[in-house]
């Protein structure tokens, strides 16, 4: 069933056109995934959705009693103090009639009317039918799997909660709305990498529509099965996933840079021919054939990665081979409400970065990735040991916050703070590389988008020419396009770099080593990103088939006993004691064989376990070995739970016969 169609819309802010000519339905239960360069239209698009907003020119329709919800990136809880109020707030009705109920409860003891009981009666069943029962476990679920503590939410104040965390409460307070379409405009910004991974399977097993503006391709390859992309004006709809997207557009491109040069063959051929006819013995035909050509609708040259900002990373000097040197480094940050005033984040730290590599440092939100960056830039103290930059280091630091980007001055300021020595061609047109063209170079640095921010803050990094390049989550403010072209820069660069992401695509892309920061310690895996989620994966498939083991071996144990103390009381006629006999040896001998696979589980669970097996070279092979021979060793464990089984169930009947 379809649930929006759009047809042909149009937005226009005065002459300037926004987009034009988008059709494209979403049916019930589809995923969309919207991209495109910032500044194209996919905000508007939502505002046409929800009829905040009605295009200039075509149609958008609903269906009737259609509730969608729409995550924002600027988020309002309204009257909510707590935690769990704000992201509860869809149900506040619920919540307030909750509360009633309580209150009539307590007055029902003093007075038990008639006009009393029918009214906690009637709320009781609107409370029941309304989901009163059902709404509060739904809210806990989302909210641990998005990071907080449910019980702790209840009563965590609202107002202490940093951007971040008050970005994870409006997303938590949008998926446990009763809406059938979810809205979500970059609903990851705020994540770490393990709740991405929560809310891509949540969005995945939902059964409400969803259309997302993001720029995770990674994120958007996992949940997206449709994908509209803002492009040249106007927007594109593809059937399928990210990856296919990626392959139709690439296609519809091609067909049309091919359409396009046939007709300016043809127009070519054309115009040459009335040309050298006008005004001879074929006069009549060459103004016949410039009247065809004057009506020819022309079409457009093809929508390519014209705007794309063209960025290039180069080093002045190699630098020397020990980039950065870590010896037990001790890192710390205040907190009052910790003994001694501060709350350590890194302990015991050391480890060595070299020349040319590409190091991926991930962890969860407030881990310390950031803090470690400034300490390595020089911007804090180590609080024990040395984290030093090796000789001859230049490095440019992209931070998070983009303060680097000085805010009182113009962008043609910036630029030629940098290059004093440059002409003014030469600063606009390095300016130009980014996407910033005729007066835009005169605006102050304060009037900007974050995107446009982070695009300065690139154009001043090109020109550092460092041989180390720091990146705090360099893709929050960049759209798909410049991300790839980031991406393909750094794939080109020839020094090192340090990069902080939550961006899985663009680390499987570019790290060729990862450090993973959690609970004040730093594991260094000698491998890609992508290999370190191979291993990763194959350590929680571990512990989930220890944990079910373990469960199953406790059942084991337990019916033991109860047999055990059965087969005492049940001894009984001499002529069945021998039976009796052999059945409790059959039950000793496959408990014995029950205790070896045991043993054999466990050892090689605890081997995949120990963070020493993935420090070693040929590690992450001898992981994926053992990970074939614990599931081998978890199939002959079944197997003889599956014996003992029988064998006590040979025993019980025996006894039974014998009472």
């Amino acid at each position: 069933m379809t649930q929006i169609s759009i047809s042909n819309a149009v937005v226009e802010f005065g002459a300037t056109t926004l987009f034009k000519d988008i059709t494209f339905t979403v049916a019930a239960g589809e995923r969309w995934g919207v991209v495109g360069r910032n500044g194209t239209g996919k905000t508007t698009l939502f505002k046409l959705i929800t009829g905040a907003m009605q295009p200039t020119r075509g149609q958008v329709a609903r269906q009737p009693g259609l509730r969608v919800s729409l995550l924002e990136q600027h988020r309002d809880f309204g009257d909510a103090t707590t935690v769990w109020e704000a992201a509860a707030g869809q149900f506040a009705d619920l919540l307030a009639l909750e509360k009633s109920l309580a209150e009539q409860a307590v007055a029902l003891g003093e007075n038990s009317s008639d006009a009393a009981l029918e009214r906690y009666g009637r709320d009781l069943e609107r409370f029941e039918r309304d989901g009163g029962y059902t709404f509060a476990p739904r809210v806990d679920a989302v909210l641990h799997g998005l990071g907080f503590d449910p019980v702790e939410a209840r009563t965590r104040p609202l107002e202490r909660l940093s951007g971040g965390e008050r970005g994870r409460v409006g997303l938590a307070r949008q998926l446990v709305s009763p809406a059938d379409m979810l809205l979500l405009d970059e609903p990851t910004n705020h994540l770490d990498l393990e709740t991405t991974q929560w809310l891509e399977q949540y969005l995945r097993e939902t059964d409400k529509s969803v259309v997302l503006i993001s720029h995770d391709r990674a994120f958007l390859a996992a949940v997206a099965d449709h994908i509209l992309h803002f492009e040249g004006n106007t927007a594109f709809a593809y059937t399928g996933g990210y990856e296919s997207f990626i392959v139709q557009r690439e296609e519809r491109r091609l067909t049309q840079q091919r359409q396009f040069e046939k007709q300016q063959r043809t127009i070519a051929a054309e115009s040459d021919y009335i040309a050298r006819n006008i005004a001879g013995q074929n006069s009549k035909q060459a103004k016949g054939r410039r009247k065809r050509l004057e009506r020819l609708p022309r079409l457009s040259s093809p929508i390519g990665e014209d705007g794309t900002m063209a960025l290039r990373l180069e080093i002045a000097q190699r630098g020397g081979d020990q980039v950065v040197v870590a010896k037990d480094v001790r890192i710390t940050v205040p907190d009052p409400a910790s003994p001694g005033g501060e709350r350590v984040l890194l302990d015991r730290f050391s480890a060595r970065l070299t020349r040319g590599e590409q190091l991926g440092i991930i962890g969860p939100n407030g881990a310390g990735k950031s803090t470690l960056l400034k300490t390595l830039m020089g911007e804090r103290t180590v609080a024990a040991g040395e984290l030093l930059l090796g000789g001859s280091i230049a490095v440019a630091y992209y931070r998070q916050d983009l303060a680097q980007v000085p805010l009182d001055k113009t962008l043609y300021e910036v630029i030629a703070d940098l290059r004093p020595t440059w002409e003014r061609r030469m600063v606009q047109g390095h300016l130009g590389r980014f996407g910033f063209s005729g007066d835009e170079v005169q605006r102050r640095a304060d009037t900007l988008s974050g995107g446009e921010r982070a695009r300065v803050a690139l154009a001043m990094m090109m020109l550092s020419r460092a041989n180390l390049l720091v990146l705090d989550e360099p893709t929050n403010h960049l759209d798909v396009e410049s991300i790839e072209a980031l991406e393909d820069a750094i794939e080109r660069y020839e020094g090192t770099v340090i990069l902080v992401s939550h961006d899985r695509a663009l680390l499987r892309a570019l790290a060729t080593k990862v450090w993973v920061l959690h609970d004040r310690r730093m594991t260094e895996f000698d491998g890609s990103f992508a290999e370190w989620e191979v291993v990763s994966e194959e350590r929680a498939h571990a512990a989930a088939v220890q944990a079910s083991e373990e469960e199953a071996l406790r059942r084991v144990k337990e019916r033991q006993k109860t047999e055990r103390r059965g087969g005492a009381a049940k001894a009984g006629a001499d002529q069945q004691r021998a039976q009796l006999r052999e059945a409790r040896r059959a039950v000793e001998r496959a408990e014995e064989e029950v205790s070896r696979r045991e043993g054999e589980v466990s050892r090689l669970s605890s081997t995949l376990e120990n963070p020493d097996l993935y420090t070693k070279p040929d590690g992450s092979k001898r992981a994926r070995e053992m990970g074939v021979e614990l599931e081998k060793a978890k199939r002959a464990l079944d197997r003889a739970i599956a014996e003992w089984s029988e064998a006590t169930e040979a025993l019980e009947r025996l006894e039974k016969a014998g009472v």
